[in-house]
């Protein structure tokens, strides 16, 4: 529980380099900082594991979040 409340901390740094936060740019120290973790997000470094999707069973709608069961549709003609 220790560590929840460390994440609470408002005198913790820059989440990419650790020095002091700057308001303008709070939780970072800087644009680069803010910069350099949006460049992360956009990448997938923090994307959430899962199932793939091409590892899902064919008729399993799960994979994709959705509850609903595939609608059945004529295959597209070319």
């Amino acid at each position: 529980m220790a560590e929840k409340l460390d994440l609470l901390n408002p005198k913790r740094g820059c989440p990419i380099c650790g020095k002091p936060k700057v308001e303008a740019h709070e939780p970072f120290c800087s644009k680069r900082c803010a910069d350099v973790d949006l460049s992360r997000w956009l990448k997938g470094v923090y994307a959430i594991p899962g199932e793939d999707i091409e590892n899902a069973e064919d008729g399993d709608s799960s994979a994709l979040g959705s509850p609903r069961a595939k609608p059945n549709m004529p295959p597209r003609e070319t």
